[in-house]
């Protein structure tokens, strides 16, 4: 059982957390940090590493890296002893298993890290092999370029081995590139390595009185500081839900990392497991590589095989505007007081596809921000065509009226056109907002019948329940009830309309409200048993006999559901509770762990007896 080693937060594959050492370590973190005179966390003064004294416990029967100090291998037996601290175990991603210890040192690291398809095969194997709660360690691989990648994979642990290392061999890192020490004509850098100090090619020439020679062993502590700095602003990545956006940017500059990140990109199961469902930060859509992140993938996933349109009326497709919601933009003001609720709105956009008009708020929805250049690569008219053609096919619509200027936009509607069973119609001249184009999108839905604010609300709340639960969750989940929806847009409530439920309000019990900041469904106690009691498939997280007060955690969790991702509506039901909350674990890691909070609970109720 791990007991020192606490995952506090999630952003993909990349976590942060805690190992508790004497001074505990926030990870994503370096384990030898040498270069404030506080001695490494990892090696005594026999030069026996501190990790297999103090935090490790090592299988030396095949466990013992090449190399490996003899006097180590000496030290220790293979039976784990009863420690009071932290403990490691060295492993091949062949060998990886829950060997019931914190940390697991990949000893294979040197040999995969540099080759993008054998660094995602051998990282994935151990990621999967061991256990969610427990940190993973790469030894003698990391510098401040390929630092914030490693982390992406699922790395906790590195150390400043290879980094100083390259110091001591004349080359100067940072977080883009490494540069020779006798290139260099100045210090790119204020660490204190490098603070105050210049670069002498000629170690005998004469330089200012107030600075001194910028030598090797400056060189390896610059190395190691860039190291932790860049790992600093990983931890506030992760913080912030934004390591990707940053990896997409940072992996650029060396070839084998932008191949790693792609590679993982291709790994959707292994990612997509630990991505959150929602999170109300920015999604930044800088490159083409944007299409393939999991919250873009499983956004038209979930519109083309969950959503269904309940609608009568013509589809509308328009642009996407730069306002996020759509609807608070004066272009989609526009395009409103001219559909008059007679047409279905349904916005098109890359990276994220097309967005019906009730999903605009559901993230990354009304979350992302792109790059606006007029121009659309292949890659963005093959993947939103795609996306569009798929949608047509699931909801029956009974004509198209493309809204939509010409670049890019239209070229996508036409080669969808030529697949689909639908007649478009094509509406702008020169660009959607002028006067003409207006005036032809109104008169285009001349005679069409206007749906009433009542329906709009109904169908909004039923497609959330689709994206968020599964196909047909709208229409099972709100069957049974006289569905209403009180307070305005975007914050419905959604009520039974029974007047005579059990809570004395006349507009009935409430089942549940949406939350704006995520676009999605948070469910009453009521709605919870409605849910549980339907033919939509459960999110369900059983606990052993206690009544949870605010959070349950990961020790308390008997089973779960291996589809719960975190920030998912999920059931709590045990002996002697039944309750609704949040996932803040994925469902695999909340049997797994045997620390962190697996579920925020929102309501809760004690069972009789």
């Amino acid at each position: 059982m791990t007991d020192y080693f606490e995952v506090h937060g999630r952003d993909g594959a990349a976590r942060l957390g805690e190992l508790r050492l004497s001074d505990p370590l926030r990870t994503p973190a370096l384990v030898d940090d040498s270069v404030d005179d506080a001695g490494s966390l990892w090696t005594d003064d026999q030069g026996i590493p501190k990790g297999y004294r103090e935090i490790l416990t090592v299988l030396p029967h095949r466990a013992f890296p090449a190399g490996t100090d003899e006097r180590v291998q000496d030290t220790f037996a293979v039976d784990y002893p009863d420690v009071d601290y932290p403990s490691a175990v060295v492993v091949t991603p062949e060998t990886a298993a829950d060997y019931g210890a914190d940390a697991y040192i990949l000893s294979t690291a040197p040999g995969f890290v540099g080759h993008a398809s054998a660094f995602r095969e051998e990282i994935i194997a151990a990621r999967e092999a061991l256990p969610a709660d427990t940190a993973l360690y790469l030894s003698g691989v990391a510098t401040p370029r390929n630092a914030a990648t490693l982390v992406y994979a699922g790395v906790d642990l590195l150390d400043a081995k290879r980094a100083r290392v390259r110091g001591f061999e004349g080359f100067y890192l940072t977080a883009e590139d490494e540069y020779f020490l006798e290139d260099l004509d100045e210090l790119p850098c204020s660490c204190p390595a490098c603070r105050g100090k210049r670069v002498d090619v000629d170690p005998d020439a004469d330089g200012p009185a107030s600075s001194a020679a910028f030598d090797r062993e400056d060189c390896a502590d610059h190395n190691e500081y860039a190291l932790k700095s860049e790992l600093a602003t990983v931890r506030r990545r992760i913080r912030d839900g934004r390591l990707r956006d940053y990896i997409e940017g940072q992996a650029r500059h060396d070839q084998w990392l932008t191949a790693a990140f792609r590679e993982f990109d291709q790994q959707y199961g292994y990612i997509e497991e630990r991505t959150p469902v929602v999170r109300d930060t920015e999604l930044a859509a800088a490159s083409e590589d944007s299409l393939r992140r999991v919250e873009i993938q499983r956004f038209a996933e979930r519109v083309t095989n969950r959503y269904r349109n309940r609608f009568s009326n013509p589809l509308v497709l328009v642009p996407c505007s730069a306002t996020k919601p759509y609807s608070e933009s004066q272009s989609h003001a526009q395009f409103h007081d001219a559909i008059q609720y007679r047409g279905h709105l349904v916005s098109m956009t890359s990276p994220i596809g097309v967005v019906p008009m009730e999903l605009e708020l559901t993230y990354p929805a009304q979350h992302y921000d792109t790059v606006v250049t007029g121009r659309w690569s292949e890659d963005e008219k093959a993947f939103v065509a795609d996306v569009l053609r798929r949608y047509l096919e699931r909801n029956e619509y009974p004509r198209v009226i493309a809204h939509v200027p010409d670049e890019g936009y239209r070229d996508i509607c036409e080669r969808v056109a030529a697949d689909v069973d639908v007649p478009f119609e094509f509406t702008v001249e020169d660009h959607p907002t002028t006067t003409d184009s207006i005036a032809n999108l109104m008169s285009t839905l001349d005679g069409e019948l206007k749906y009433g604010k009542r329906e709009r609300q109904h169908n909004t709340v039923k497609a959330i329940a689709d994206y968020q639960f599964g196909p047909g969750a709208g229409d099972d989940l709100f069957a049974d009830v006289d569905l209403q929806t009180t307070s305005r847009y975007p914050k419905l409530q959604v009520r039974d309309g029974d007047s005579d439920a059990a809570d004395g309000n006349d507009g009935g019990e409430q089942l549940a409200t949406m939350v704006p900041q995520y676009g999605v469904l948070s469910l009453t106690l009521a709605g919870a048993r409605v849910w549980d009691e339907s033919a939509v498939p459960t999110k369900r997280v059983e606990i052993d006999e206690f009544v949870p007060h605010g959070s349950v955690l990961a020790p308390g969790v008997v089973d779960a559901d291996e589809d719960i991702r975190v920030g998912d509506e999920v059931v709590v039901d045990g002996p002697r509770a039944f309750g609704v909350g949040r996932a803040r674990m994925f469902g695999s890691e909340m049997v797994e762990s045997t620390r962190g909070e697996a579920v925020q609970v929102r309501h809760v109720e004690e069972r009789d007896g």
